[in-house]
């Protein structure tokens, strides 16, 4: 799963988990509705905007129409999801669906643009007379934001985070210690993961945690939650008035500073200025692509007409990249970012440094290193893909394009001059291979080696007086699927935890005396 995909799952997940009563609440609000719904799976997606403008129920044997047989399973998933969400409502003893009238009313009016006024936030009319533009709020952001990924990663800082964000990182489990004090907190496992995910999904595993702390801090979940998403629907470089804002939304205010979310001049200033953190919270797009925008900044200026938009394989790319890999494991990355130095020292050996450039290796042991500290071999692999320097996105085009066009040349050949007859369908398999494939699969290797004994919680069958006593119970076991392990010379097997009632029972009425 993508990381895009990772934290859209995760933000509605921790909604499903909501009360009907605050789900109910928070579809008062356009801007709410408008952000849930661009954070649903597209089929979900086709669903509500099916629905949206049709008054009537719909018959479940009419919405089967809308998907091909092969996607049913995938129907009924995404059914009971927006069912759980409350978007949709079972109408006429459930041979009806329908969506939810509060969730219809104010998004039929995002789209058709009759929302109230103050809806999407205020916009402060009067100019400022402190300059704030793009780039400021741009810089602001990721000074915030790195500060906190500095930290975790252990490099010494003027300045640590604030209390409220360190308290976060401990409490979300990525970091551990005693006590609150910067001096005292180490990262986790699961911290290690977080730094190799993009921004959005960093952000949102800090904003689902600080959700989960509303009670405690005795504010409105519904007012948190309209917020933030009223955030991601912000325009970028416009200043917003404070004074529309509730007590629980401006006390929330600081806080989102301190991540870098919103600029605010001073606390008692009238006005705040969303960043590109904020307006991206429910995009398809990260609002930073790498761990350091500086190290953007570098690559821009190198090389900037080799960027590609997005491969042919579905593989999105990131608009700029600084990391190139051989196939003999070699790693350079044109980056003089601490930050981004830090982040590939978890996993890469790194051998020598330049002054905008560090040169590792891929080796069994730093790779080994960063799996037993909790990060996937997928995870990786993901983050190499997505701070690719652009030349490798070239080549690697270059690579599927003549892929492509030697197995339609072979179609052509093979089908007597009439393409498309025998095996389009092995070119619309072909990926677009980012890293060299050796790479791939040996991180995958390193990781297996790891994943070499697994284990499983259940119960052990043994000491059969007979072996027709043993055959008789391992097949039961095997039919109704519960059957890890069973040897037959020894006469003995092992069934999951689940399973060991239902093989009791069978065993008391087939072998009573036993």
């Amino acid at each position: 799963m993508s990381s895009t995909n990772l934290f859209k799952t995760t933000v509605i997940q921790h909604l499903e988990e909501l009360p009907q009563t605050i789900q109910t609440k928070l579809y008062e609000a356009p801007a709410t509705c408008l952000s849930i719904f661009r954070l649903l799976p597209a089929v979900a997606k086709f669903f509500i905007t099916s629905m949206v403008f049709y008054e009537r129920p719909v018959s479940l044997s009419q919405l089967d129409k809308w998907c091909k047989p092969h996607a049913r399973n995938r129907q009924i998933e995404l059914l009971q999801r927006l069912k759980a969400l409350h978007l949709i409502l079972d109408v006429n003893n459930g041979s009806h669906i329908t969506l939810n009238p509060t969730f219809r009313k104010n998004f039929r009016d995002c789209l058709t643009g009759v929302q109230s006024v103050n809806a999407f936030g205020n916009i402060c009319t009067t100019p400022d007379k402190h300059h704030v533009d793009v780039s400021f709020l741009d810089k602001f952001a990721s000074q915030k934001w790195e500060t906190i990924l500095h930290f975790m990663v252990g490099t010494e800082l003027v300045a640590a985070p604030s209390s409220s964000v360190l308290s976060l990182l401990k409490l979300g489990g990525l970091m551990e210690g005693p006590g609150n004090s910067p001096k005292n907190l180490a990262i986790t496992n699961k911290g290690f993961q977080f730094l190799l995910q993009d921004s959005n999904t960093q952000i949102w595993t800090l904003l689902l945690q600080y959700l989960n702390l509303t009670k405690d801090l005795n504010m409105d979940p519904v007012d948190v939650l309209n917020f933030i998403f009223i955030l991601g629907s912000l325009e970028l470089g416009k200043s917003y008035t404070v004074s529309h804002l509730s007590a629980t939304q401006v006390s929330l205010l600081a806080d989102l500073k301190d991540y870098g979310l919103v600029y605010q001049r001073t606390d008692s200033s009238s006005r705040f200025y969303p960043t590109r953190l904020a307006t991206t919270l429910t995009s398809e797009s990260s609002a930073l692509k790498s761990a350091s925008t500086s190290m953007d900044q570098v690559i821009e200026s190198a090389s900037t007409d080799n960027d590609l938009s997005s491969g042919q394989g579905g593989v999105a790319s990131s608009t700029h990249g600084s990391i190139i890999i051989e196939t003999n494991f070699k790693v350079y990355a044109y980056t003089n970012s601490p930050l981004e130095i830090a982040v590939l020292n978890l996993f890469v050996h790194l051998k020598t440094r330049f002054a905008n450039m560090v040169c590792g290796q891929l080796t069994r042991e730093s790779v080994r290193s960063a799996l037993q500290n909790g990060i996937t071999a997928e995870q990786l692999i993901k983050f190499l893909e997505t701070h690719a320097h652009p030349q490798m996105r070239v080549l690697a085009k270059e690579k599927l394009d003549k892929k492509i066009e030697f197995d339609t040349n072979n179609n052509i050949n093979t089908a007597g001059g009439a393409p498309g007859t025998k095996s389009d369908s092995n070119i619309t398999q072909h990926k677009l291979e980012i890293l060299p494939p050796t790479v791939v699969d040996q991180i995958k290797l390193w990781q297996l080696e790891l994943d070499r004994i697994q284990t499983f919680e259940g119960y052990l069958f043994k000491d059969f007086v007979s072996q027709q006593e043993f055959e008789v119970l391992n097949k039961y076991a095997m039919d109704i699927g519960v059957l890890l392990w069973s040897d037959k010379i020894k006469k003995r097997f092992f069934v999951t935890k689940k399973g060991i009632d239902q093989v009791a029972d069978y065993a008391n009425r087939k072998i009573p005396s036993r």
